[in-house]
């Protein structure tokens, strides 16, 4: 049983890893080929360096997965502070009810509604351009904000807020208390927020597909190229991307592992 159960595990990973090693093998080719593997190289790293679309493609991805996971950090933060202070169950149930839509909803629905919203406020101002910068980044804060409140609200439900009493009765004001006695409690939480909501922002596609106009990110970039001809040097971009988005998913982890081995220290 212990054998089908290795066995079982084994072939899921190889499912879910084997094309990712198959990329970061071919992002080695000295050749131009994406099938047949000439030789060992570093030349398309090198050449990412020239390729001035691809940069251009993964400069507005970085600034909109940088953009969105501060805003949507913030705004998360501040929201379950604010939906924590309800007084009835029944409030909180509702709102936060609301709040998880955009991470249930299916992304082509979100994608779709969010670009008949933006076209419409577009032709309601006579903007030029009713799609571009803007409306990416509030989409994907729109679909970041769910999972920073999911990430902050638990260990926020878990905070002595006695503390906080406290420190109000020493004479700190009330924003002033928050940030030297329920923040520092929290910062865990709230950094992995970040972590997911930039990781989520940075390898999003449909949603950015339908919201971007102009302002066209790496994924969408790099599905325009798969209509011609793919060439290692996707590979070898991606491949910095999965190695980059690996590490914070790590350090997602730890710091979460770490979160509940002091919850359970403190309980």
């Amino acid at each position: 049983m212990k054998t089908l159960s290795r066995l079982y595990i084994g072939l899921i990973l190889l499912f879910l890893y084997a094309p990712v090693a198959v990329m970061i093998f071919f992002s080695f080719n000295s050749g131009g080929s994406v099938w047949v593997f000439e030789g060992f190289s570093f030349d398309w790293y090198k050449g990412l360096a020239t390729n001035t679309s691809m940069l251009e493609a993964l400069q507005h991805t970085l600034i909109i997965a940088v953009l969105s996971a501060a805003i949507s950090t913030i705004m998360g933060t501040a929201a379950s502070v604010g939906i924590l202070a309800l007084r009835k169950r029944i409030s909180r149930s509702t709102v936060m009810s609301v709040t998880n839509i955009p991470m249930m909803n299916a992304d082509i629905v979100t994608g779709v509604s969010l670009m008949l919203l933006f076209v419409f406020i577009g032709n309601l101002f006579a903007l030029r351009e009713s799609l571009g910068f803007f409306t990416v980044l509030s989409a994907h804060i729109t679909f970041n904000l769910p999972y920073v409140i999911l990430s902050v609200m638990p260990r926020l439900r878990a905070t002595d807020f006695s503390l906080h009493e406290a420190a109000l009765d020493l004479g700190c004001t009330p924003v002033k208390a928050f940030f030297k006695v329920i923040l520092p409690s929290i910062s865990t939480s709230i950094f992995t927020g970040a972590i997911m909501a930039f990781t989520l922002s940075l390898d999003d596609f449909v949603i950015s597909y339908f919201t971007c106009g102009h302002y066209q990110t790496l994924p969408i970039v790099i599905y325009n190229m798969t209509k011609k001809t793919v060439t290692p040097d996707v590979y070898a971009l991606s491949t910095i991307i999965f190695l980059a988005v690996f590490v914070l998913l790590i350090l997602y982890n730890t710091l979460q592992t770490k979160a509940e081995t002091r919850r359970g220290v403190n309980a």
